[in-house]
């Protein structure tokens, strides 16, 4: 789910000195809101690609873990100051993120952005009027591409500006996108799709370097022995290492 966001060096800072390397409990910090990756069950529940990943992380590190939801606009800050130890929600690793959290190894090749638009509509990608969810890679891509970038707050609010007009298209995740053209006869793909980013990691306070080598130890096990594989193909969500 491939996210850019800005935060603060002294947010993180700050926030890193006041939590030691030792977690009795590890808080797992997820949006709730961007299928296949995480979102909402009918039991009120995380679930989704990084919520089997996640409790599997967990106990390769031998490690207990709790899910925490946070919107996606904060998730950075309340990450550097606190209110949990792990971002596992869909988020690129980009250099510019990079200065305020450090990343653990990625998990997911970089996914294929999409642009989703009205069926049959003609589409100036490079010209039109392009939705995106705000503070993402694909944000910041339509942003340098010459096209009028429209952000809104929620994924589905991006789709929801394709079909009232506010937008010509929208860019985003194709395995995010994939499921929503597959369900509606008014949408479907148009131009070529655009790899963005560098793959998706867990996220963690700069401080954390024995938390990150214990989940970065986790992943690696999970790629030697094929398990990653298997939930990347059962839940569809890019292609497998």
């Amino acid at each position: 789910m491939n996210k850019l966001i800005l935060g603060t060096a002294v947010l993180a800072l700050s926030a890193g000195a006041a939590l030691a390397e030792s977690h009795s409990v590890v808080r797992l910090g997820t949006e709730g809101a961007y299928p296949p990756y995480n979102f909402i069950n009918d039991a009120g529940e995380v679930d989704g690609f990084e919520r089997e990943l996640g409790d599997e992380l967990c106990t390769r590190a031998e490690l207990t873990c709790e899910w925490v939801t946070n919107e996606w606009d904060s998730i950075i800050p309340n990450l550097v100051s606190g209110n949990y130890d792990v971002i596992i929600a869909g988020m690129s690793i980009t250099a510019e993120r990079d200065e305020v959290i450090d990343f653990t190894q990625n998990y997911t090749q970089p996914d294929p952005s999409a642009y989703l638009a009205l069926d049959g509509a003609d589409v100036d990608l490079t010209g039109g009027v392009i939705a995106a969810q705000a503070s993402t890679i694909q944000a910041s891509y339509v942003a340098e591409s010459g096209a009028t970038l429209v952000e809104f707050a929620s994924p589905d609010e991006t789709v929801a500006a394709v079909r009232n007009g506010e937008a010509d298209a929208v860019l985003a995740d194709k395995a995010y996108l994939a499921p929503i053209a597959d369900e509606a006869a008014d949408l479907s793909f148009v131009g070529e799709d655009v790899l963005i980013g560098g793959g998706i990691g867990l996220g963690l306070r700069e401080s954390d370097g024995e938390l990150k080598a214990k989940f970065d130890a986790a992943i690696q096990s999970m790629k030697d022995d094929g398990s990653l594989n298997a939930l990347i193909a059962k839940w569809e969500v890019g292609a497998q290492f």
